[in-house]
């Protein structure tokens, strides 16, 4: 799918880090944007700024965990629009990295599941129909992450559990829309092949109430600063992705029709390789050691 002036791109989570940079890059090509995000002030702050760079800028808070905001995001784009060539579900949030799967809150797995996996499922049953209908190419990328989707992270497991939850609903997607002969493709993103500076870190500043902590957070870095500074104090290197770098990967995987959108990593390579290794051996997953703590 080519990607050209007078497309129309919505992307959630779009007021900071890969979501505003895949927003960038679509403006670039000339595309109509729509930024969806909780979060209002840094949403208005990504659309000011893109306005000043002369795009064509729509912006809605949207809380993805709510259904009825999602098709309410849909109803409100194509009578403004009128159509939807791209669709990026990329809103996600970071729940549930203190300790033992089993001494998370309830609320941890819950707020996790509405935002990672549900709010997926929303924009995919709010937009992907209409597409369907409008008869245009069109393509939709869901953000996972290597967490999940390559090798499970035991010492973020709920985030984990969701982000691999994405790639199998999403491959279920391309699965459903090749039955249909669709001119709608689908992909799922593992951002990366390094650490992201993302807001994915203070995700905490945005959760509802309604998913509240029943605990206090047990985890000592409350941002990504903090860790940073701590792996630099051990001795640690901690590399980095910019941004950009994941939204050029989105832009090519699209035109080029590609279902992983996965950045070339030995380290990423190694784990598939073993986990597949693994089951095909039926063997125990060793590739898990290096992350089990004592």
């Amino acid at each position: 799918m080519e990607l050209r002036a007078g497309q129309v791109a919505v992307v959630t989570g779009a007021a900071s880090g890969i979501g505003l940079a895949m927003a960038r890059r679509f403006a670039a090509d000339g595309l109509t944007v729509v930024l969806a995000d909780v979060e209002e002030a840094a949403l208005e702050k990504a659309a000011g700024e893109l306005r000043e760079d002369g795009a064509d800028v729509h912006a809605r808070v949207v809380d993805v965990s709510e259904r009825s905001e999602v098709l309410a995001l849909a109803e409100d784009v194509y009578t403004t629009c009128g159509a939807v060539h791209v669709l990026c579900n990329n809103a996600g949030v970071g729940s549930g990295a203190e300790g033992r799967m089993w001494e998370h809150d309830p609320n941890d797995w819950k707020w996790a599941f509405a935002v990672n996996v549900w709010g997926v499922f929303h924009g995919v049953q709010a937009f992907v129909p209409r597409m369907l209908a409008g008869g245009e190419p069109g393509h939709v990328v869901n953000t996972s992450s290597g967490d999940g989707g390559i090798a499970p992270l035991p010492t973020a497991s709920v985030y984990a559990v969701t982000k691999a939850a994405v790639v199998t609903l999403t491959e279920s997607l391309y699965a459903h829309l090749k039955a249909e002969h669709a001119r709608v493709g689908a992909s799922v993103l593992f951002p990366g092949p390094h650490m992201l500076r993302t807001g994915l870190w203070e995700s905490h500043r945005n959760r509802p109430a309604r998913y509240a902590k029943e605990r206090p957070r047990r985890t000592p870095y409350r941002s990504l600063a903090q860790w940073e500074a701590a792996m630099d104090e051990a001795g640690h290197e901690v590399r980095f992705t910019p941004v950009e770098e994941v939204a050029d990967l989105v832009a090519e995987g699209i035109r080029a029709g590609r279902f992983w959108l996965l950045p070339e990593s030995e380290h990423s390579d190694r784990q598939i390789r073993a986990r597949s290794r693994s089951m095909l051996e039926r063997a125990d997953p060793s590739y898990l050691e290096s992350f089990i703590l004592d």
